[in-house]
């Protein structure tokens, strides 16, 4: 029989090419995850998270910097910079950084090595857990199965692929002799309940800024990350973005905010992602006004700022509002009193300050900052430098000291006052009770009521940011003095003595 169907031959050949030419529905899901982060981090988001995903803008954000990072990496050029990327708790940063990241550069270059750190090792450990669970799930078989674990190198802390690639997890302050990586991850450095413990700030701080820097597989071509929320004026953000500033490694800052408020926009880094905020919001869904609202609540002023606003003191100040400190150009005559006073240390080129704050007060009752005398000097350099300032100041000025607890405090105060009565000067000891928020309470007042003034000098401007984070300042230093100073001026009841114009304690 005839085949009269004109297009017969052309379907026979059309029933077998989409058999031929058929797409392979994996290998097309394979290639958009490792093309795009973003599209792999959607793909596998319920290996590790039961909940729906919020899709909001700032998660692709955050992949395709890391992304763009990668991008180097995988081509052995050096990077650009590392990142410090300051964002609020519950937004998804864990997740994306330490969980999701390291799994999925092993699908462009499965001999990445990572060395992922938080601030506590189970912490550090269920986040290693989370990206093993994706590496062994079906999805990562079905879609990478050529990158399979290792038998041998298979915990939940460190494990190894095939390939030679690796996740290394560890704590704040843990070891990490033999492990170099292609990545540096730091997720949450610092504890945020003990973010105002100076010993596990400086554990923290030493540990990401020394330790870490030397387990770099490349120091050209290894990147650094930071991911945190900000906890304290010299957090490891602080530190790592200060020695950038310097002129060290570049940094891309990353801060966004839960909220912003007016100029508040400023503080979001890049800029352009403020255009991004909804009604001031970072993520409406999430972490819409009415959560904000009971966090302050729950957090209290100083944690909120940190944790959700990425600002380690309110705005405007903490205990002191610093914006209500003017500033004058000259100074008046008309004083009722003026003091000078000493908050003593011993170390020179390290550890805490001495600092000599003089105040006068106004017969108007206004407070005056009038000079501040600051240095790190042994302690034969910081006594000649109280007699030199003492006589540059003139006996008008009375001279505090404040005595620390302990025989050698009492010893080193009287040994002080009395060579400076020996040479006409009045003096007077303080032996302070209470913490130094305590102490500080009663010139805060005076600030924040607007009764204070400042000489335009050099020295303000390291002392208005101490004033603006105490209590959590770095040095504390020039605010004990000025509480001290403040005391004497306002006859406060405090422990006082004279020798010669005091008595001994």
């Amino acid at each position: 029989m005839v085949n009269t169907n004109p297009y017969g031959a052309f379907k026979s050949k059309k029933s077998v090419l989409p058999k031929a030419l058929k797409i392979n529905k994996k290998e097309l899901e394979a290639s958009l995850c490792k093309s795009s982060f973003f599209d792999f981090v959607k793909r596998f988001w319920s290996v590790v998270i039961p909940e729906e995903p919020v899709w909001n803008w700032h998660l692709k954000f955050l992949c395709d910097e890391l992304q763009n990072a990668a991008e180097r990496v995988f081509k052995n050029e050096p990077r650009k910079h590392d990142f410090v990327i300051n964002v609020p708790p519950g937004t998804s940063k864990s997740t994306i950084c330490s969980v999701m990241f390291p799994a999925w550069v092993w699908t462009r270059m499965p001999t990445i090595r990572s060395i992922c750190a938080s601030y506590s090792y189970n912490l550090a450990m269920d986040l290693s857990r989370k990206s093993r669970d994706i590496v062994e799930s079906d999805k990562w078989i079905e879609l990478f199965g050529e990158i399979d674990l290792r038998e041998d190198q298979n915990t939940k802390g460190f494990f190894m692929n095939s390939k030679g690639g690796s996740r290394f997890c560890v704590g704040t302050n843990g070891t990490v002799t033999g492990f170099h990586g292609h990545f540096l991850i730091v997720d949450d450095p610092l504890d945020p309940n003990r973010a105002m413990s100076e010993a596990d700030l400086k554990t923290a701080n030493r540990w990401v800024t020394e330790t870490l820097k030397t387990r770099k597989v490349n120091k050209e071509t290894t990147v650094t990350i930071l991911i945190m929320q900000r906890l304290h004026q010299n957090d490891p953000s602080a530190v790592m973005l200060s020695k950038a500033e310097a002129g060290g490694i570049p940094i891309r800052h990353i801060n966004l905010p839960a909220e912003v408020q007016g100029t508040g926009r400023d503080v979001v880094r890049p800029r352009k992602l403020a255009t991004h905020y909804e009604d001031g919001l970072l993520d409406p869904v999430r972490l819409p006004r009415s959560v904000l609202t009971q966090m302050k609540v729950d957090l209290g002023e100083y944690a909120y700022s940190g944790q959700m606003l990425q600002r380690p003191v309110p705005l405007g100040g903490g205990m002191f509002k610093v914006d209500r400190v003017e500033v004058h150009d000259g100074t008046p005559n008309d004083w009722v009193e003026l003091v000078r006073f000493w908050d003593k240390a011993g170390t020179q080129d390290g550890g805490a300050y001495t600092a000599g704050v003089k105040i006068g007060k106004r017969k108007d009752g206004s407070f005056w900052f009038l000079d501040v005398v600051r240095g790190q000097w042994e302690s034969g350099a910081r006594e000649k430098m109280i007699t030199a300032t003492a006589k540059s100041d003139g006996r008008k000025v009375l001279v505090g000291l404040e005595q620390e607890p302990g025989s050698g405090g009492k010893e080193s105060a009287e040994s002080t006052a009395l060579r400076l009565t020996s040479l006409g000067f009045r003096v007077r000891i303080v032996k302070p009770t209470g913490d130094k928020a305590l102490r500080a309470d009663p010139l805060s007042v005076q600030v924040n009521l607007g009764q204070t003034r400042m000489v335009a000098a050099p020295w303000n401007r390291p002392f208005l940011e101490e004033m603006q984070f105490f209590p959590l300042s770095t040095f504390k230093d020039q605010i004990d003095a000025s509480g001290g100073a403040f005391s004497l001026l306002t006859r406060q009841k405090m422990r006082l003595g004279g020798l010669g114009g005091y008595k001994k304690t």
